[in-house]
């Protein structure tokens, strides 16, 4: 990126908050409520298709580790095809794929049809999370961007939370084939809303010169005066992907693929078997889906403390704390046999450190990359993150296959916590260097010209 910032960068950078950076963020944030809801229909079906199929819990493995992997190829492909032809092409494209593909598991008859459409739905899952994230950090200024996008980001466990409330009410009459169903309808009822209301990403319409009379409209709306010949906006040149290891930024990029794996590790072993170990344990299906989604409230309370925090004391110190908070709530469920309302406390305290970081550590990585390489950086850390979330649910699959009682698989999420604690003090250490070895070559002009 330039030192000095053209007349469009500076624009968007600086950009007011209105009603039209509001409107996006809302739309990236309803997709991401029904992107979330899809996300954890799996984990909701299975304790009654346990019993609908009369088949054992590890044989679902299989339906959580290839959404896993259907996300991570998406994830990863959505940052380069948005890069060419746009954000909210592929935004538009995921919400086909996630609606079609979940009405369509309401005709399986078996875990090897579920396993393939399950899949289709994570290229769904996986390409809409970047989209979103590039999108609405298009239309935030740079001041309030980390925080917008972890606002941005609660739409995923806001739609774990309510999806789970009204599954627990509606699986014991309609059966497992009603959490499809909603799966497929929300997303496609979006789709006419999002075409009319969500504008592409400035950046991109000006970096690919398209802008008709719709795009003039936009820019004149943000301010940009298309007359002003320099319109230089930081977007990637050349492979974004290699973007992620130039300019200084191979360290950051590690570390935040190693605190994205071991997070998203923790947070889909526990999310994806939840439901199967409470249910296994001796909850009914809709009582266990019902405690599970207490899971997904946290984080729709935690991230009201955790974005001031941040922006306050900075993610990279905010963060391990609440990361080290989790592996204390995460071992009380692996260990204690806990009441009725004592239980659900601390799965909702889980879901306050587990999900809550996981909203933290998007919006720390928005911000830590610069916007040339934000939307692939983003991508690939979602990407290679849900070689984590593939991880977990099999290793999950695995203990209990292996007899280990069903609530200690929680235990290795206390691990992979501690991991991700330490891959935030990393970057934050990292940070701090590099903060004072910018000052300190800013510093330097300063004395020779008093010289």
């Amino acid at each position: 990126m330039p030192q000095t910032r053209s007349h469009a960068e500076t624009r968007l950078e600086t950009q007011k908050l209105g009603a039209l950076q509001i409107r996006v963020a809302l739309l990236c944030m309803l997709a991401q409520v029904f992107d979330g809801f899809d996300i954890s229909s799996i984990s909701m079906a299975v304790p009654a298709l346990i019993k609908a199929w009369s088949l054992p819990g590890p044989a679902f493995a299989n339906t959580f580790v290839m959404s896993s992997v259907g996300i991570m190829i998406g994830a990863l492909a959505s940052g380069p095809i948005g890069d060419r032809i746009g954000r909210r092409p592929v935004l538009i494209a995921s919400l086909i794929v996630l609606g079609l593909s979940s009405l369509a598991c309401t005709q399986v008859a078996s875990v090897g049809d579920l396993v393939m459409l399950r899949l289709i739905t994570g290229v769904g899952i996986g390409m809409l999370l970047p989209a979103t994230v590039a999108l609405s950090s298009d239309y935030l200024p740079e001041r309030l961007r980390a925080g917008g996008i972890m606002i941005v980001f609660t739409g995923a466990p806001l739609g774990g939370f309510a999806g789970g409330m009204l599954v627990s009410r509606l699986l014991p009459i309609y059966g497992w084939q009603s959490i499809f169903w909603i799966g497929g309808i929300l997303p496609l009822a979006l789709l006419p809303i999002v075409l009319a209301w969500l504008p592409e990403s400035p950046r991109f319409l000006l970096a690919k010169g398209r802008l008709n009379e719709s795009g003039a409209r936009l820019m004149r709306q943000l301010g940009i005066d298309l007359t002003t010949p320099r319109h230089h906006v930081d977007v990637a040149s050349g492979n974004p992907v290699s973007g992620l290891f130039r300019d200084g930024l191979t360290a950051t990029t590690i570390l935040i693929w190693i605190m994205f794996f071991a997070n998203l590790l923790s947070m889909y072993l526990i999310g994806y078997w939840m439901p199967t170990v409470l249910s296994l344990s001796g909850l009914s299906a809709a009582d266990a889906v019902f405690a599970s989604a207490l899971r997904d409230a946290g984080p729709l309370v935690s991230v009201f403390a955790i974005a001031p925090l941040s922006t306050r004391f900075g993610a990279a110190n905010v963060l391990p704390v609440t990361l080290f908070l989790g592996i204390i709530f995460i071992a009380m469920v692996g260990l204690a046999a806990l009441p009725w309302l004592a239980l659900l406390a601390v799965i909702f305290l889980v879901g306050c450190c587990t999900v809550g970081s996981q909203t933290g550590l998007n919006g720390m990585t928005g911000a830590l990359y610069p916007a040339r390489v934000r939307n692939t950086g983003m991508a690939w850390a979602l990407g290679v993150g849900r070689l984590g979330a593939i991880v977990g649910p099999w290793l999950g699959g695995e203990l209990l296959r292996m007899g280990l009682p069903p609530r200690r698989i929680f235990l290795v999420a206390c691990v992979t916590a501690a991991i991700a604690t330490m891959a935030v003090l990393c970057l934050a250490l990292l940070n701090r260097r590099r903060s004072r070895g910018a000052t300190v070559s800013e510093a330097e002009p300063r004395v020779e010209a008093t010289v």
